[in-house]
């Protein structure tokens, strides 16, 4: 069921908001514009940002188009185990304040092809920065402008797809081109929005079960919410069952259940690739961890701390509103809806009423933006600082660097508009958010082994980390596409899953690893490979950091959040488990 065109009162609350978040980044703008040239102010916005607006930034440049779209369409099919991507941050975000962060803040880590340089050599840093500009650019920045612009243009009918594309990214190049700053403080309005948008969301769905699965005139939010466990019991489970790894027809139940699994394989995940998947994206990835490197050290635990309480509450906003599409739909109660789990959360906004409506597209809109302009910072950042200063113009002064910037920022958009035209990476077939964790899979492992080794292990060496670096690559394209075929679907290392999808062929039989297995598997060997090679060298690397303990103090207001954080995380996993 998706609205033919937006109420009168819905287009004036989002033009609202779009006036209000571009007059806001102008008159920031414009306030720190005698230091536009600076390439520290520009890329880093270093020592501005409060503890609240890094916080804020954290959250509004992680929660987009991958969130609202594609884990609301993982909670459409599987349920709240996909929470665990968002609570198990919770904790990566409390290691990564108290461990990670005083390590680059003391060491004035800007990048993190700059940490590689710093802690091992120049050929680690710039293979890794081309891997990361890749990553960023044909992964997250193409699949957050893809769900983006394929729901919103739902929303609007159809037919406006590209329209919605252009307009993503032309809001998201002038909040770009001030630089963090500007990305910074104004995603403190676009979390604001999204917060709220997307609880009002959440409410109404609720209200919305209730009326429609229980025929009553004015429903009630906790009604609504009894209503869904009741109806779909098997999607208020963290911990999924392990399924017979037996062939299965299509459409099944035990098929459906063994797609499932293999997105997110039970307990076996939390002891494999979800802690590298969290602790990789939170603390090694430029695009996250830019928002503290210029802050002072406090600052930018507490910053970390904020993000991390809020993750708490994010699946509330992103996950529950698919929950709600699957028992509408399995009640017949979303006509025109095909069930594609990617477009279960534009089928829930097309019920919301006039305002309301136009509130949850610009919280979609909001989450949207603020991802892309922070990817597209981290991409001018990693290429301008990383690249262009160290090999193609070593005599770029600062206004040629932030130029640089600039542009770079400009030929990103329009990669990332040609690849997602027409969906040539195929992010729809795969399903978003699972598109996004696979791809982002291959690299992981290898990037993580480096940098926490590279941390907390003096004798790690260059060759170890170069080494690791392609073969956690290569590890994790063996085991996704040929360990099966080479050593079969069981083995101790593994259990491969077969399960049958529509494919562009039709019915296509797939044979397949959990790719978060895959991922720990990848990572585990990785670093045997990096310790082996640097027991061969020096017992202690010259480039190796210094680390005592009161680097890793913290204070009491720090330590209350901290455990207030663990104390409800805890709660919730003993209610779901």
């Amino acid at each position: 069921m998706l609205m033919n065109s937006l109420a009168f009162l819905d287009k004036i609350i989002f033009v609202v908001y779009f006036l209000i978040v571009a007059s806001y980044g102008y008159w920031i703008y414009r306030r720190k514009k005698k230091l536009v040239t600076d390439t520290h102010d520009f890329f880093l916005a270093e020592g501005s940002l409060t503890w609240w607006a890094i916080g804020a930034s954290l959250i509004a440049s992680n929660i987009s188009a991958e969130q609202f779209i594609g884990m609301s369409g993982e909670g459409f099919f599987v349920g709240v185990a996909v929470a665990a991507y968002e609570w198990i941050a919770a904790i990566a975000l409390i290691i990564i304040a108290v461990w990670f962060i005083p390590i680059y803040l003391k060491n004035k880590i800007y990048t993190m092809p700059q940490f590689l340089t710093v802690r091992y050599n120049e050929s680690v840093s710039l293979i890794m920065a081309i891997f990361w500009l890749f990553l960023y650019i044909f992964v997250n920045f193409t699949s957050i402008l893809y769900l983006g612009a394929v729901a919103i243009n739902g929303l609007l009918g159809g037919g406006y797809l590209h329209e919605v594309m252009i307009l993503l990214m032309l809001m998201a190049l002038l909040i770009t081109l001030g630089g963090m700053k500007v990305i910074g403080y104004t995603d403190v309005i676009q979390v604001a929005v999204l917060i709220i948008g997307g609880f009002a969301t959440v409410y109404m769905a609720l209200v919305i079960v209730d009326e429609r699965i229980n025929h009553v005139v004015d429903g009630s939010a906790i009604a609504g919410f009894k209503t869904l466990i009741g109806q779909a019991p098997e999607h208020f489970h963290m911990i999924l069952p392990k399924p017979a790894s037996t062939p299965t027809v299509i459409n099944t139940p035990e098929n459906l259940n063994v797609q499932k699994y293999v997105v997110l394989p039970g307990i076996a995940m939390y002891f494999a690739g979800q802690w590298i998947v969290n602790l990789n994206y939170w603390g090694c990835n430029q695009y996250i961890t830019q928002r503290a490197l210029g802050a002072q050290l406090e600052t930018a635990r507490k910053g970390i701390l904020f993000a991390g309480f809020m993750k708490l509450f994010m699946p509330v906003i992103v996950m529950l509103p698919g929950i709600a599409a699957f028992v509408l739909y399995k009640n017949g109660q979303l006509p025109g809806f095909g069930g594609g789990k990617d477009g279960a959360y534009s089928a829930i906004l097309a019920f919301l009423p006039s305002g309301l409506k136009g509130l949850a597209i610009a919280a979609l809109t909001a989450a949207i933006v603020a991802s892309l302009a922070g990817k597209a910072n981290s991409i001018s950042t990693i290429f301008t600082l990383d690249i262009y200063k160290k090999y193609l113009n070593k005599n770029a002064d600062e206004k040629k660097m932030v130029w640089t910037g600039r542009m770079t920022v400009v030929v990103a958009m329009i990669i990332a508009i040609i690849f997602t035209w027409k969906d040539l990476l195929g992010i729809g077939a795969e399903g978003g958010f699972t598109f996004i964790q696979k791809y982002t899979g291959f690299i992981s492992p290898g990037v993580f082994a480096m940098f926490i080794l590279g941390f907390f292990w003096k004798r790690t060496t260059g060759a170890a980390a170069l080494v690791g670096l392609i073969l956690g690559f290569a590890l994790a394209i063996f085991f996704n596409n040929y360990a099966v075929n080479i050593f079969g679907k069981e083995t101790w290392l593994y259990t491969a899953y077969e399960y049958q999808k529509i494919g562009k062929l039709g019915v296509e039989t797939v044979v397949e690893i959990p790719f978060l297995i895959n991922m720990g598997w990848s990572f585990f060997f990785t670093v045997l490979a990096m310790v082996g090679i640097s027991l061969a060298g020096p017992k202690v690397n010259p480039k190796a950091f210094e680390i005592d303990a009161s680097m890793f103090k913290v204070s009491k207001s720090t330590l209350i959040l901290i455990v207030v954080t663990l104390v409800l995380l805890s709660a919730l996993y003993v209610k779901f488990w």
